[in-house]
């Protein structure tokens, strides 16, 4: 199956984007779709929805009442089977040191520096805790990892978390799950305009493929999706929508959309039209 997969995903690799990589701490990839792993209603279709989407990152959450038993041993093989790059998150982590912690057990499990940090500060949203989340982002930055952080669109701390040293950014377009898509775009084409040269991914809050290219058209570099494709009625089917989406809203976006107006614009010109047809005009005026 691993071969198989690897085989997928390779087949159209070289023609995404137009040979548009993606950097993400030194890391160029073709894809700029994530997924992420939970929901899924059986481990096989989770493996068919990532090799459908084409992703090279699929993000994982520790949680450490599964890592020592059979079926967290099976969760961690599979993910390994997908052969595709590993982005722990430390989800569901309410305060600096857990969060912490968590990321440094997601070091050692997945051998890998990359750690997607969520410090989660309001229950009903789920919204970060922008205070927790540039304090932790320092000292894992500091400890060495590579620090993905889970934030808002609020301009004052993204630059803090860039002042620590993340070099990538993912705020969120709604709150988790709520499949609301882009719920302040005036906020997000803020964000993008402040830090032209940031990767931004959009995380939490997409809900359908529509949600995904309109923010690949404001210029977003990538967006995760997890919830809006794992309970999907064929999640398979939505994980190709997606990945068609985002190249669409990408494509979009490089092409340079046309500025929207408030009056009509004639695609025909008047110019060149018959001189008869101009009187019946006025005629019928």
């Amino acid at each position: 199956m691993k071969a198989d997969l690897a085989a997928d995903r390779e087949s159209g690799k070289d023609a995404v984007f137009g040979g548009d990589p993606l950097t993400l701490y030194g890391v160029a990839l073709a894809s700029r779709l994530l997924a992420g792993t939970a929901q899924y209603p059986s481990p096989a279709i989770l493996s068919r929805a990532i090799a459908a989407a084409k992703v090279e990152i699929v993000t994982v959450s520790l949680r450490r009442e599964s890592g020592g038993n059979q079926a967290g041993a099976r969760f961690w093989a599979l993910i390994r089977d997908l052969g595709v790059r590993v982005l722990p998150n430390t989800a569901g982590c309410r305060g600096v040191k857990e969060a912490v912690t968590t990321a440094q057990m997601a070091r050692e499990i997945f051998d890998t520096a990359w750690i997607k940090l969520e410090v989660i500060g309001e229950e009903d949203t789920l919204q970060p805790d922008v205070f927790g989340l540039v304090e932790a982002a320092a000292i894992l930055t500091r400890d060495g990892f590579q620090v993905f952080p889970y934030t808002t669109e609020d301009l004052v701390a993204a630059e803090k978390l860039l002042g620590v040293g993340c070099e990538v950014l993912m705020p969120w377009g709604s709150p988790i799950g709520s499949g609301r898509g882009l719920n302040n775009p005036y906020a997000l084409r803020s964000l993008r305009a402040h830090f032209p040269q940031v990767p931004l991914i959009i995380d939490a809050g997409i809900g359908a493929p529509s949600h995904a290219a309109a923010a690949m058209e404001m210029g977003f570099d990538a967006v995760l999706s997890n919830t809006a494709i794992a309970k999907a009625g064929d999640p398979v089917a939505m994980a190709r929508a997606f990945a068609l989406a985002v190249e669409a809203g990408r494509t979009g976006y490089r092409a340079d959309l046309m500025q929207a107006r408030d009056m009509a614009a004639p695609s025909t010109p008047v110019i060149g039209r018959a001189f008869n047809d101009l009187a019946n005009d006025r005629a019928r005026a």
